[in-house]
């Protein structure tokens, strides 16, 4: 079929919409725990220039390569120490991860499909949620995105061009979060090669080539590990010395994770995956669940290529039997899934029956997104400023449009109310629920409070407190409290947590000027903090104060 399944305005139509999203998201404060400690990471590298050592508020850091840190650290150094700067790299990967998303789809199908499978991703929940609460998954999903696309390329055309292309990829992925961006590319082809029946392909002289290559782009990497570890076996992290820092990196760090030594959160969940997704590929994951049991109907008949289904699958069984496992690690099979579900969408454009069944399961996963809105925007946290709520009511019309619209047939109505649903819901969170929210979280709020009236480089921490958006946003390092640092009559700023002031005082310390602000770690929300009538009983109190002896 020629006739293209929406129009050229209407796609521009919808990824402006979503780009305005997106943008208003990078001006969000950043949130405590990930955010805002890997945005310290960076703010160390920043302060200090030392760009080998990766070190956060605990001291040396073993987890994550370099990547992420270094272009938020750049970033800094051109736009300051800001929200903004943080998020831009994970943005501007963003929009390379679609586009790798649209040639893979239009290199596996056609333009049709390539194009389908963009606006998927780009409309997909914690897609756009990784360029709020900003970790390396918008950096690492791109990598993977652009690799799997260079090496479908090389799987049929057989040029140099996409082996250098992918092993630029595999490294820089590998340079974001370690083995999983090499495994899940890896998997894809050799998915492929098995569908194409190309076993020529299993010895052939280039993947030496890009073996090199690979090791050549991610020796930055594993030299700055050695510079950090291996000359210095003194180091303890984790209760351990003697850290073989070249190892960790290019072997037990994936192996930490997927055995649980890294933390057993979800461990014995075996149901995660399922369940995860249908959030965070919202609204599309039901149809990629309907579009994978199709599939896998099919497989061994060769009807459709097996990359997709076979990523999908062994990535399932990875992420259920890890001992470790969050919800973000999803995000890695969205850019093949994306394809899946636009190849399923466009594949049954012409199917009457198709059409009606997509129509209303996407009408029902829309209904619950706009009762969602509803709960957080009437009662949870009331909007409170008249600008966003004419916006709100303005994509709801927009909405509405796809909806009722004659002009359109029903998967385009389907597909268009779907991302103008997306686009709704990150508006509402964007202007309204991240900013009232972000003001129970204290670290940030603080920092702005005392902007100008105090000197952050005389603010230190009473013992085991921590607060990463505080650090950030006075671009200052975390500063451990000791009396030493308390000279006769000196007064220096003590951050802690109001449960703290009486073992301050019983320690002798005169608490004199103070700023607070309630406290709520709001990573982890739960019914009672949403109830307005319950949230301030469900906060503590971060305080500032001005203490001698």
């Amino acid at each position: 079929m020629n006739t293209p399944f929406l129009s050229r305005n209407s796609y521009l139509f919808l990824f402006s919409l979503l780009g305005v999203v997106y943008i208003i998201g990078l001006f969000i404060p950043l949130m405590d725990n990930d955010s805002a400690h890997h945005a310290n990471i960076a703010l160390h590298m920043y302060i200090t220039g030392d760009y080998v050592s990766l070190i956060d508020q605990a001291g040396d850091y073993l987890d994550k390569p370099h990547l992420h840190f270094w272009l938020c650290a750049i970033s800094y150094k051109i736009f300051g120490v800001t929200s903004f700067a943080y998020k831009l790299p994970s943005f501007l990967f963003t929009i390379f991860g679609t586009y790798s998303t649209y040639r893979l789809g239009k290199q596996l199908y056609n333009s049709e499909v390539g194009k389908l499978a963009a606006l998927i991703i780009a409309s997909a929940f914690a897609y756009i949620l990784a360029n709020n609460d900003v970790r390396m998954d918008a950096i690492l999903t791109a990598c993977i995105a652009f690799t799997t696309w260079q090496l479908v390329c090389f799987i049929q055309t057989k040029k140099l061009l996409n082996i250098a292309g992918a092993a630029l990829g595999l490294a820089l992925g590998f340079a974001t979060k370690g083995h999983i961006a090499v495994f899940v590319p890896a998997v894809a082809a050799l998915f492929y090669i098995l569908y194409r029946k190309e076993w020529k392909l299993f010895i052939d002289w280039r993947w030496l080539l890009l073996l090199v290559l690979f090791v050549l782009f991610i020796s930055p990497v594993v030299y700055c590990y050695y510079l950090q570890y291996n000359l210095h076996p003194e180091k303890i992290v984790r209760g351990k010395n003697n850290i073989n820092g070249v190892k960790f990196i290019l072997l037990n760090q994936s192996i930490e994770r997927f055995s649980g030594e890294m933390g057993k959160a979800g461990k014995n969940d075996y149901l995660f995956f399922i369940h995860s997704f249908l959030w965070a590929f919202a609204p599309w994951s039901l149809l990629a669940y309907i579009a994978l049991a199709g599939r896998l109907n099919n497989f061994f008949r060769r009807k459709e290529e097996w990359l997709t289904t076979g990523l999908f699958i062994i990535v399932l069984l990875i992420v259920t039997f890890s001992g470790f496992k969050l919800p973000h690690y999803i995000n890695i099979v969205f850019p093949t899934t994306a394809v899946l579900v636009a190849s399923f969408i466009i594949d049954k454009r012409e199917n009457l029956r198709w059409s009606k069944n997509i129509f209303v399961i996407q009408s029902i996963l829309i209904t619950i997104i706009l009762m969602l809105l509803l709960v957080l925007n009437a009662w949870a946290f009331q909007l409170k400023s008249l600008v966003p709520a004419l916006i709100i009511v303005l994509l709801m019309a927009v909405v509405f449009y796809f909806i009722i619209s004659p002009q359109l047939q029903k998967l385009q109505k389907a597909v268009g109310f779907s991302v103008a649903a997306m686009v709704l819901l990150f508006f509402s969170l964007n202007s309204n629920f991240y900013p009232q929210l972000l003001t129970y979280q204290g670290g940030n709020e603080l920092a702005f409070a005392t902007k100008g009236k105090i000197n952050p480089k005389e603010v230190y921490f009473w013992k085991e407190n921590y607060s990463s958006s505080f650090n950030f946003y006075t671009a200052t390092l975390r500063q451990q409290f000791a009396d030493s640092v308390l000279a006769p009559g000196k007064k220096i700023w003590l951050l802690y947590d109001t449960t703290n002031e009486e073992e301050i005082k019983q320690a002798g310390y005169n608490i004199g000027q103070q700023f607070s602000t309630l406290d709520f770690e709001i990573t982890r929300l739960d019914i009672k903090f949403i109830n307005p009538a319950k949230r301030e009983s469900q906060c503590t109190k971060m305080v500032l104060a001005e203490i001698e002896r």
